[in-house]
């Protein structure tokens, strides 16, 4: 197939390509790198099935493509937050214009949607019936709510207009191209850890997340992807929690660091709890994670460890 993976240039959008490259489809990369970087794509380049084009998704442009990712907007807290009315932008205007390019041509398209969606949950774990508890004016609104209207523009579209599409719900996902400076927890604890300065944890240090490794997380998107009449959103992420004070520690161990660590206040809105119910994803699309904490985690710290030894 054709596809089009928009924010292909980023650390889930570039995964994405190289397994549907591999895959044997032809991929179109679309990213306007604001997050994004042609660094991630470099291995493409001389792949004649791959194309990038920078643009941005706010504005509408045609695509011959016959099937559509749209991975576009900035997904940590420091990014979508520099520019929060370009983030809003980007997942309503930008959905917009690719819900109509896939009505025009008739595909199948696939929303990235997030775990943010269910705000600081009152509920543990959480099912995708859960509505969600979010702070409509907060500082991490732009990115809750938009993400949440890019969802209700996607189900109106396959409601009026039958278009065939799927949402995924990702939960926190880590690996090799992450950014060292995007200010998410696992790259910000290996970034400090590997520089043996303090670690920097927020509030007491028991906020519960789940980590997915991201080969988990791209084949949970593509297998959800090609799966017939799954319309509604799906969970994806891997469901061992873990508090923030043993994931610091937890790095600090594998990277036989001297860290110690340092707390700071809770940032406004961070949600004291999260980890996903993927019980539809297994009924439904036969997935789920596969790839331990530790081995993980240890992948991706000798990625940041290459990439912080090439730096200097």
């Amino acid at each position: 197939m054709r596809i089009l993976v928009t924010g292909g240039a980023g650390f889930l959008g570039s995964h994405l390509t190289k397994k549907l490259l591999m895959d044997g489809h032809e991929v179109t990369v679309v990213d306007n790198l604001i997050t994004g970087s042609e660094k991630n794509i470099a291995e493409f380049q001389d792949n004649s099935k791959f194309k990038f084009i920078k643009h941005n998704i706010t504005e509408y442009q045609d695509f011959d493509v016959e099937g559509i990712f749209n991975l576009a907007c900035p997904a940590s807290p420091i990014m979508y937050q520099k520019d929060p009315i370009e983030t809003v932008r980007t997942n309503v205007l930008g959905s917009l214009n690719l819900l109509q390019l896939a009505t025009k041509r008739k595909i199948r398209i696939l929303q990235a949607s997030t775990s943010e969606i269910y705000g600081d949950p009152k509920v543990s774990p959480q099912k995708e019936e859960y509505w969600g508890n979010v702070n409509p004016v907060g500082v991490r609104s732009c990115y809750d709510e938009g993400k949440r209207a890019a969802e209700t523009l996607f189900m109106d579209h396959h409601r009026q207009n039958g278009l065939d599409i799927r949402i995924a719900r990702i939960f926190n996902t880590y690996g090799p191209k992450m950014s060292t400076q995007d200010g998410r927890v696992v790259s910000n604890f290996i970034v400090q850890a590997l520089s043996n300065k303090d670690i920097t944890v927020y509030g007491d240090g028991k906020q519960i997340r789940s980590f997915c490794y991201v080969d988990d997380l791209i084949n949970g998107l593509v297998t959800l992807y090609f799966k017939e009449k799954c319309v509604h959103p799906i969970n994806l992420g891997n469901p061992q929690p873990i508090t923030m004070k043993d994931l610091a520690l937890e790095i600090i161990k594998i990277t036989n660091s001297s860290s110690k660590l340092k707390y700071l206040p809770l940032p406004s809105d961070d949600p004291l709890t999260r980890i996903p119910d993927i019980t539809k994803a297994k009924l439904l699309i036969n997935w789920e994670p596969a790839i331990n904490r530790e081995n993980g985690l240890t992948k991706t710290i000798q990625y940041f460890n290459d990439v912080l030894n090439y730096k200097n």
